[in-house]
């Protein structure tokens, strides 16, 4: 019978824990934006993982998202100093920051679906309001009366 979480999911996700705490109050550097870790993936044989990190914000947060990656990446000495700390590990795998572009691409996708909707509904009321209209008093209550 297979486990339902492999040792590196494990990890990752004790990883993903930690350092979302440790960046938000260890790391002091004043350009660092509002990082959130969103994902972690961890190497078969842990010597390495990969930090995905998205940066809150509007049309700047991919400059700001780069800039905050390349702060992450250099403080990730410090930051697996501090993880090994916490976690007890005999290897603390190397830190790899990315950015994760899965939340940008999310809300450009949510707003072409919310403007295709509108777009529909706008198309649908100017086609036919009359349309609506005659179909609304069609439909009657057939089930009524009969008991």
């Amino acid at each position: 019978m297979a486990r339902e979480f492999s040792r590196t999911q494990r990890i990752a996700e004790q990883l993903q824990r930690e350092l979302a705490q440790l960046i938000q109050q260890e790391v002091k550097d004043p350009r660092l934006g509002l990082v959130t870790v969103s994902g972690a993936k961890v190497s078969r044989d842990l010597s390495y993982a990969d930090i995905y990190v998205t940066v809150m914000g509007n049309e700047e947060a991919q400059a700001q998202a780069e800039v905050s990656v390349k702060i992450l990446n250099r403080a990730a000495g410090f930051l697996r100093g501090r993880v090994a700390q916490a976690i007890k590990m005999r290897v603390v795998p190397q830190l790899r920051f990315h950015y994760d572009a899965s939340v940008m691409r999310g809300n450009y996708m949510s707003s072409l679906i919310e403007q295709a909707v509108s777009e529909d509904k706008q198309r649908q009321g100017d086609r036919g309001d009359a349309g609506a209209d005659s179909a609304s008093e069609g439909s009657t209550d057939n089930h009524g009366g009969e008991g």
